[in-house]
Formats: structure tokens, C-alpha cells, sequence
């Protein structure tokens, strides 16, 4: 085995960073070199100096490894959580650290990155048939793929060992995605208090997102469209979720009708033994929400709306089924039944890809399907009909 050796290089410049040349320090003392970006180019020679020395002395010590035998459990809690991992959303952000310190960490975390191959997870994920769930499973995936493909940014890797894999088969059952009925809707809008009652409306009679929804401002309400700028999901600020959601979308009159009456509703607040009325629009402005949280008028919360006034009206109904997913879903589905063309139905829901407006949201419901069998009924008649008077004739 080759001898460890002390080493110190001189940073370069090179394109927009310093760079610093090391030996590949893995368990066998290879030879290979690696580079090690420091800085931005523009930063002082001493600052990179130190920054190079820092990096140095780990390594001349045996500490850490480089490159591609950096170990695995190093490189996430030291360069993809505090470099990567921030730059996702906050929801993909708790998925990942979920799957990351119960999954991934205890099976990857002693081997070193270059050990991390095509067949070591493919054998990983393929061990998992009928002992995991397959959305855990593929929740496994993507933070696994997160983080490689991080370390191939980082030049870590070359490539990313999950590219072509191949995961269990997903054995569950086909269920089509639940929509709630126009009656059953009307019911529930009357057991949920304002201003949840008005979100309720707008999801289900625009298809918005509920992050869409959240993030509405008073300059996106016009007298018969609504503009998606940006979006709100759980302390976060983002753009819409693709290009095409950045739209305007035409909206009936009844729902702007029911967005303005918000600025003219107050909310009785229990506080102790005092009852306050609190203002559903704190203000107004073009910059201000639409939908304000009740005390304070900031943002609101999905899941706590969701968690607090939906279910629990929804379970009093026997439709425990429905969420922010499948108010969306519905509306995609009453337009079908109503006979909107697929690329007017696609236009609304904002989808770069007719496919996926007819095979995810519009769903087949029974109603279609009878009306389906009778129009098939009749034509076969007209056409038995038709044969038997040839016959005589």
C-alpha cells in the first residue's frame, strides 16, 4: 500500500474559483488527484490561503478523506445539508432529513462515495420488495438522488450511480384518484367557517393549488380571472410549480363575487372569557393577501387549516378522502362531465402536458361511464335496425 504523504499545494485560479490540487487520500493510498474548489475568484490570495490550510489540516492528520473516498455520512452532514439541502423546498426539506437519518445514513453512511455504485443500490432498493412501502420506497429514492447528484455538482462524483435503476414493482392496487361530488361539496362548504369556506370555493371552482391559493394577492384578482404569480407552501415563497402554472385563468363570477365579500366579513375570536371580532382583511392593497390568517393576517398554513376545519367537517360527512389534492382533482373532473374539451380542461389546470390533465386529474366517474353504455346501446340498436331492413329489402 502506498504511504500516506503530507501535502501542500498552492491554490490556482482557474474559470470563477480557487482550486486546490490534493492526493485522493482513500483507505489503500491511491495515487489519484483530486481538486478541491476553495472560493470565488475574486476573493484575496490570503483569505484563500487560510481557507486552503484549513482544509489541509484534516487531511494531513488521516481525518478526512477526498473526493471520491470522501466517506458518504461526511459529505451529507458537512457539505450537502449546509450547502444543498437549504436551497429545497421546507416540506422536501423534512421529507428528505426523514429519509436521510432512518434510511440512508445507517446503510451508507461507512462507505466512501466512490463505494457507492450502480449495483450497491440497486441490490439496496431491490432487498426492499414487500418489506418497505413503495411511496417510501420512492421517497428513499429521491433523497438518495438528491444527494448524489449533489456530490457529482460538487465534482465528488462523475456520474450518478442512481441513473438506471430499477425499483420494486409497486404491487398496490390501482384506486382512482377520489373527487368529491357538486352536492357533497355544497354540504361541506356549510359546515366549515369562514374565511376556510372561501378557500374551499376558490380551490375547487379554479383548480388552484392550495401553495397558489395561500400565496393570492389583491393585484392577482381581476373581475373575471385570477392571476397565478407565486405561490406559498409552508414558509416558503416560491415561483409557481412549472412555467405553464404561471397563467391567467378566466373564473366565474360567483367566485370573484365571493373573494371581494371577504373585505367585508369579521370572525368572532374566543380569548378566555372575552369574544374579540377580528377583520378577515386586515388591508387591501395590491401587495396585500387575499386570504390573511385571522389574528395576525400573515400567511397561512395548509396542513393547519386542513388538520383543524376541513377534516373534521369532512369525516362528519363520511368523506374522509378529501384534501387540497382532490378539491383540485374535481374540478378537472366536473369540467370532463360538463363537456369542456380536453385542451380547454389542460388550459385551466395550467399543465404543460395535455396527458397529464386527462390521465392524473380528469377522472372517469360512473355517471360518464353509464352515459357511455347507453350511447353505445342506442347506436347498436340503430344499427340491428338498419341490417334487418337491408335483409328484407
Amino acid at each position: 500500500m502506498a504511504r500516506r504523504r503530507f501535502q501542500s499545494p498552492k491554490p490556482f485560479k482557474e474559470g470563477q474559483f480557487w482550486w486546490l490540487r490534493v492526493w485522493d487520500t482513500n483507505l489503500t493510498g491511491s495515487r489519484k488527484r483530486q481538486r478541491l474548489k476553495l472560493a470565488p475568484a475574486d476573493m484575496p490570495v490570503r483569505e484563500v490561503q487560510k481557507i486552503a490550510a484549513e482544509k489541509l489540516q484534516p487531511v494531513n492528520r488521516g481525518l478526512v478523506l477526498t473526493g471520491p473516498a470522501m466517506n458518504f455520512g461526511d459529505f451529507v452532514t458537512d457539505i450537502y445539508e449546509k450547502t444543498y439541502l437549504p436551497l429545497l423546498s421546507s416540506s422536501t426539506r423534512e421529507s428528505y432529513r426523514g429519509m436521510i437519518s432512518k434510511y440512508l445514513k445507517p446503510e451508507f453512511s461507512r462507505l466512501s462515495l466512490r463505494d457507492i455504485t450502480r449495483l450497491t443500490v440497486q441490490q439496496y432498493f431491490s432487498a426492499m420488495a414487500g418489506a418497505v412501502p413503495y411511496p417510501t420506497i420512492s421517497k428513499i429514492r429521491d433523497g438518495l438522488s438528491s444527494i448524489l447528484r449533489s456530490a457529482v455538482d460538487a465534482d465528488y462524483l462523475m456520474k450518478n450511480p442512481l441513473d438506471g435503476l430499477r425499483l420494486p414493482l409497486d404491487k398496490r392496487p390501482r384506486q382512482p384518484k377520489p373527487t368529491i361530488t357538486p352536492e357533497q361539496f355544497h354540504e361541506l362548504l356549510e359546515l366549515v367557517p369562514e374565511p376556510y369556506a372561501s378557500m374551499l370555493f376558490v380551490s375547487v371552482w379554479t383548480g388552484l393549488r392550495i401553495s397558489e391559493v395561500i400565496g393570492l394577492k389583491w393585484r392577482c384578482i381581476h373581475t373575471d380571472s385570477i392571476t397565478v404569480e407565486e405561490r406559498f407552501c409552508r414558509g416558503d415563497w416560491s415561483t409557481p410549480k412549472t412555467s405553464a402554472s404561471a397563467a391567467t385563468i378566466g373564473v366565474a363570477p360567483q367566485v370573484i363575487a365571493r373573494i371581494v365579500r371577504l373585505k367585508s366579513l369579521t370572525v368572532d375570536v374566543r380569548a378566555g372569557r372575552a369574544v374579540r371580532k377580528h377583520k378577515l382583511v386586515k388591508s387591501a392593497g395590491p401587495d396585500d393577501l387575499v386570504f390573511q390568517s385571522v389574528q395576525q393576517g400573515k400567511p397561512m398554513n395548509d396542513q393547519n387549516i386542513l388538520r383543524r376545519h376541513i377534516k373534521p367537517a369532512a369525516q362528519a360527512l363520511g368523506l374522509s378522502f378529501v384534501n387540497w389534492r382532490c378539491l383540485r382533482t374535481s374540478h378537472a373532473t366536473w369540467l370532463v362531465q360538463a363537456g369542456a374539451d380536453a385542451k380547454s380542461v389542460q388550459g385551466q389546470m395550467r399543465h404543460s402536458r395535455i396527458s397529464t390533465t386527462m390521465d392524473i386529474y380528469a377522472q372517469i366517474v360512473p355517471l360518464a361511464q353509464i352515459r357511455a353504455l347507453e350511447q353505445l346501446s342506442e347506436f347498436a340498436k340503430v344499427a340491428a335496425v338498419d341490417s334487418r331492413s337491408k335483409t328484407v329489402q
